[in-house]
């Protein structure tokens, strides 16, 4: 049986940019995780998005994986990004579209 450690190890290794969000990509359901779908949609980054208010065990699991308290939580090439403001921040100085390789 799979616990929600192996389930996450295993979103971040199969995909190059995976966003833990409130909602889905088409319908947040928190600002902030509009903020970053909005935010990777700006920089032509294809990402996997993985709805955290389905999965109680995820919710809980990825605050414990990434020793971070908030979600939305975005992970590039395996390793934790950060939340919203980091994302933000990322953005606007550039630096995101280069870490997705979308320039």
């Amino acid at each position: 049986m799979s616990t929600s450690k192996d389930k996450i190890e295993n979103e971040i290794k199969n995909h190059k940019v995976v966003l833990y969000m409130k909602g889905t990509p088409q319908m947040p359901q928190c600002g902030f995780s509009a903020t970053v779908v909005q935010i990777l949609n700006a920089v032509g980054a294809p990402f996997h998005a993985v709805n955290v208010l389905e999965d109680t065990e995820v919710r809980e699991g990825i605050k414990q994986f990434s020793n971070w308290p908030t979600i939305p939580q975005l992970y590039i090439n395996g390793k934790f990004v950060g939340g919203c403001d980091i994302t933000r921040e990322l953005f606007e100085s550039g630096e995101l579209k280069k870490m997705v390789g979308a320039e």
